[in-house]
């Protein structure tokens, strides 16, 4: 491992997201893809935040239908709708800018293995995006690469 660096254990072919994509198509690449995460980039590919299936958990509300009791076959509602109307639209309209991690935790290609696997040890992260010296975004690194890395040789 003292000869690896984070240019040779990193994933290159990368999925990204983009500020302006939608929770919902970001949540479904999530699950098509199978990855718990990916690297947010700008139009020229540097990177700007991480978004998670966490941020997405985080701020998904529970939308409560308004409290309503029932008398002589109708429905006398109690609660405002309008409340939950804007509940709905908010969370249908976020977007990655809105939940992205932006303090994030980034490697430089050229940083040794046991650097990478022991940021990601202490920080507790589960991926680090893998960045030139110009913050452009060259590649990532999962849990999953850093067991790779030590057990596949």
């Amino acid at each position: 491992m003292k000869n690896k660096t984070a240019k040779d254990i990193m994933t290159t072919d990368v999925i990204i997201a983009n500020k302006d994509d939608s929770i919902v198509n970001v949540a479904k690449l999530l699950i098509k893809e199978k990855i718990g995460g990916m690297p947010v980039v700008d139009e020229n590919k540097k990177v700007v935040g991480i978004i998670s299936e966490t941020d997405i958990m985080k701020k998904e509300k529970y939308v409560e239908a308004p409290k309503a009791i029932n008398i002589l076959e109708g429905l006398l509602f109690l609660d405002n709708f309008k409340q939950m109307e804007q509940d709905i639209k908010r969370i249908a309209a976020y977007k990655v800018k809105d939940l992205m991690s932006t303090e994030i935790v980034k490697v430089h290609q050229d940083d040794t293995f046991d650097d990478v696997a022991n940021i990601m040890i202490k920080k507790s992260i589960n991926r680090v995006p893998v960045v030139d010296h110009t913050n452009t975004l060259r590649g990532i690194i999962c849990r999953y690469d850093i067991i790779k890395a030590m057990y596949n040789e």
